[in-house]
């Protein structure tokens, strides 16, 4: 199999003859041969590289194969294409310059870009012996390339604010899906998909819906899956100083104090490291105590993560002195 060639002259068709070789190629009757089939070389094409789009099933003795992009033959669509009478190749608008047409009516396309991937027709004419062309049709498909997730926040406070998750590229002819901790994101639940599924909109995040998320894309011919994104929930939660009568110490606690075995805690003071462990000990607590305090909290099985900030004054009567010696150590707990 080779490509077909014309002397350079051929390569420049008048109107006229444009007009006459479409006189030639109309108005027959259907044939009676195998439906015509294309399958691409290799199955799998990637951007930059070639690809041959391999014709089976021609009729014999053909007068003329047609190439379009598309499946409306018009002539804005069309690509290229080889009469034998008058024994010439004829391009068309939809050219790009980078499509060989072979003796077997095949369709090579070198370096191959996203305009490529679409639908192609090929029309193959015979002589004027009572016979009419016949049509194949085929959609070629550029193997997906690995996808990334864009977030507008990658963390949210809980309940309170909007999450816009995007799967990029933007690519024609595939198909979206998502993905929540390793599972097809479920239909039960209110989510926001764009009409092609790419963007992900979630409305108050909550504990059950953070975590790490994954987007597909998807063709035919192949599939692709993005490395994970994780929503790190921000918990604004409540911690409680008191002492009440008949206890022995003040606490302060959490409201927010569901847990986890596999849970890691940390704890920082004003951005500082204090400690890692879910409980946080002051042996004497005075003034200088009063701060933003952060428990940072990493579920290592799940990959859930949450921080819960809360900030503590100490009120300036609190006398620790007198306190130290009828209270044990001040106790702050946390949990996920």
């Amino acid at each position: 199999m080779g490509p077909l060639s014309a002397p350079p002259c051929t390569l420049h068709i008048t109107w006229k003859e444009l007009l006459l070789t479409a006189s030639l190629l109309i108005f027959w009757n259907p044939p009676t041969t195998a439906q015509v089939m294309i399958e691409t070389q290799p199955t799998k094409v990637s951007e930059g590289k070639d690809v041959l789009l391999l014709v089976h099933n021609l009729p014999p003795n053909p007068a003329a194969y047609v190439w379009y992009k598309g499946q409306i033959m018009d002539f804005n669509q069309f690509i290229i294409a080889y009469t034998t009478y008058p024994d010439r190749i004829l391009f068309g608008p939809a050219s790009s310059g980078r499509e060989t047409l072979y003796s077997n009516g095949s369709l090579g396309i070198q370096n191959v870009t996203k305009q490529d991937t679409g639908s192609y027709t090929i029309r193959v004419m015979k002589r004027m012996d009572g016979t009419k062309g016949v049509t194949g049709h085929f959609t070629l498909y550029l193997e997906t390339p690995k996808p990334s997730i864009t977030s507008s926040n990658l963390n949210p406070r809980e309940a309170t604010e909007i999450v816009i998750l995007s799967c990029d590229p933007d690519t024609q002819n595939v198909s979206y899906q998502w993905w929540i901790n390793g599972q097809r994101l479920p239909i039960n639940r209110p989510w926001q998909l764009s009409e092609n599924n790419r963007i992900l909109t979630l409305s108050g995040v909550t504990k059950d819906i953070a975590g790490p998320y994954e987007c597909e894309m998807k063709n035919p011919v192949s599939s692709s899956r993005s490395d994970p994104v994780t929503l790190n929930l921000i918990c604004d939660c409540d911690f409680i100083l008191f002492a009440p009568e008949g206890l022995d110490a003040p606490t302060i606690s959490s409201s927010y104090t569901y847990s986890h075995p596999l849970a890691e805690h940390s704890w920082l003071i004003e951005g500082k490291f204090q400690q890692s462990a879910p409980v946080f000990f002051i042996l004497q607590i005075t003034k200088t105590y009063t701060g933003v305090y952060v428990c940072f909290i990493h579920n290592s099985a799940t990959g859930g993560t949450n921080l819960i900030i809360k900030r503590i004054i100490v009120p300036s009567k609190w006398t620790p002195g007198a306190l130290a010696t009828k209270h044990p150590p001040v106790v702050l707990l946390c949990g996920l």
